[in-house]
C-alpha cells in the first residue's frame, strides 16, 4: 500500500484563513502578501462566473467583487474534509444578516500547504431528476 502525503490540518486551516482574508481584503498590498501566502505563483481559481490564475489576476478578480458586492465579506460556514491534500468547506458572501450567495469550494494544496487551485460551486448540489 502506498501511503499519500497530506498537508497537515493546522496548515490547511491557516491556508483556508488567508484564502478567506484575500477575499475580504481591500487593499491591494495587503492583498498581495495573503495571495503569496496562501496561493503557489501559478495558483489558480475558477467558479461559475469567475477565472483567474496567477497572483496579478488573482487580485484583479478580487477587486471585481469588491466593486460589484461593496460592504460583503467571505466568510467560512463549515469545517474544513480533507484527504488527499484536496479540501473543501462550505463559504458565504454577505453583509450581516443578507446573504448575497453561498457555496462550496473544492480545494487543492502543494507539498508546502499552499493553494495549487481552487473551483469554487454556488448553492446546493443540484437535486437529481
Amino acid at each position: 500500500m502506498t501511503t499519500i502525503p497530506t498537508t497537515a490540518p493546522a496548515e490547511v486551516s491557516a491556508t483556508v484563513d488567508a484564502y478567506f482574508a484575500m477575499w475580504n481584503e481591500g487593499d491591494p498590498a495587503a492583498r498581495a502578501e495573503l495571495i503569496a501566502a496562501a496561493w503557489t505563483p501559478e495558483g489558480a481559481y475558477a467558479d461559475p462566473l469567475l477565472a483567474a490564475a496567477g497572483p496579478d489576476a488573482l487580485s484583479e478578480m478580487v477587486d471585481a467583487v469588491h466593486q460589484q458586492y461593496p460592504g460583503r465579506r467571505f466568510r467560512r460556514t463549515t469545517a474544513i474534509d480533507s484527504h488527499h491534500d484536496f479540501h473543501r468547506f462550505g463559504w458565504e458572501l454577505g453583509e450581516g444578516e443578507e446573504l448575497v450567495v453561498a457555496g462550496v469550494d473544492v480545494a487543492h494544496t502543494a507539498a508546502d500547504g499552499r493553494l495549487t487551485g481552487v473551483v469554487g460551486f454556488f448553492g446546493d448540489p443540484p437535486a437529481e431528476d
